[in-house]
């Protein structure tokens, strides 16, 4: 079967780890997120911003926003590649598109990142160098068809998401984290994938009533996510707590569409927030599972209204 060409710039390259994979058996969300920002990291060398990354960048990038498609599961050892694009560039933001794909050039995971050219202190944004404005042009792309979005609108305003809102709309509080030095960067910001992270740590707190319904008949279920939008708020600093409040928001055939927010609760802003489609799977038979009628009145106890990303 023939595959799309790759997009111009290749980034990240690896394989998958028996340790990076969870109760699904494929590449937990975290790490598909991790190396996600590992591209994008090669994303600004190949942008002509150099050391982007490190204590003394005098510029680098900053994700405000993320759209995913997870296309083919990655379980341990595949091997993996990722390449970029710039979908479009404006005077100090650009859209740009990590595709992974798999050793035979299958789509495995398409990331379309909104970022920001950023002072490496302040984050105040700031315009292109015509240095970078003359390699993107090098770097244009069109959006690969597997990397549009499907079930989420990405036209939606990000909502003015607190904790009390939260509280106030009904939404379930699952998690509840510190933030470690281990898991900053060398900025002393929380890495990008550990907000994914954080919540697909919690999430099986909310379903756990919904998959036992759907284990009943003898079935092994675990969750994937097959198409996720990620707003970036503010990146907290080692020390600083994390909860993730989170809800039901529509329940499909075979999908469940929820909604998460990382929010600080010590100021109760949002650090940042998560609408993700989701399904359950059979871990033997690896196929969906279309919820029982136990599985779907348990659920629908869970739906909060109002809740958006």
């Amino acid at each position: 079967m023939s595959h799309p060409a790759p997009l111009p710039a290749p980034l990240y390259q690896g394989s998958v780890n028996t340790w990076e994979c969870d109760d699904g058996g494929h590449l937990n969300v975290r790490f598909h997120f991790e190396r996600a920002f590992v591209g994008l990291a090669h994303m600004a060398r190949a942008l002509e911003l150099p050391r982007a990354n490190t204590e003394s960048a005098g510029s680098t990038l900053i994700a405000q926003e993320v759209h995913v498609r997870f296309l083919k599961e990655a379980r341990p050892g595949a091997p993996l590649i990722m390449h970029g694009g710039v979908v479009e560039l404006g005077e100090s933001d650009a859209t740009l598109c990590l595709d992974m794909r798999h050793h035979d050039g299958a789509p495995g995971t398409a990331f379309t990142f909104k970022v920001r050219h950023v002072e490496t202190r302040g984050l105040r944004s700031f315009p292109w160098s015509e240095r970078t404005k003359a390699v993107a042009k090098r770097l244009k792309c069109k959006l690969p068809d597997h990397a549009k979005p499907r079930s989420i609108d990405l036209s939606k305003t990000p909502a003015q998401a607190t904790r009390q809102g939260a509280i106030d709309l009904g939404a379930t509080r699952i998690g509840g984290a510190l933030v470690q030095p281990d898991q900053c960067d060398a900025l002393g910001r929380l890495r990008g994938e550990h907000f994914p992270g954080r919540i697909s740590d919690s999430v099986p707190t909310l379903l756990a009533p919904y998959r036992q319904a759907n284990a009943a008949d003898g079935t092994t279920p675990a969750g994937a996510v097959v198409e996720a939008r990620v707003v970036f708020r503010k990146f907290p600093r080692a020390g600083e707590l994390i909860e993730v409040h989170s809800g039901i928001v529509e329940l499909g055939d075979k999908t469940l569409r929820l909604v998460h927010w990382v929010v600080d609760p010590e100021s109760g802003a949002a650090w940042a927030s998560m609408e993700a489609v989701a399904l359950t799977f059979d871990t033997k038979t690896r196929k969906a599972i279309q919820p029982s009628a136990e599985a779907r009145a348990r659920i629908e106890k869970l739906v909060v209204n109002g809740l958006s990303v």
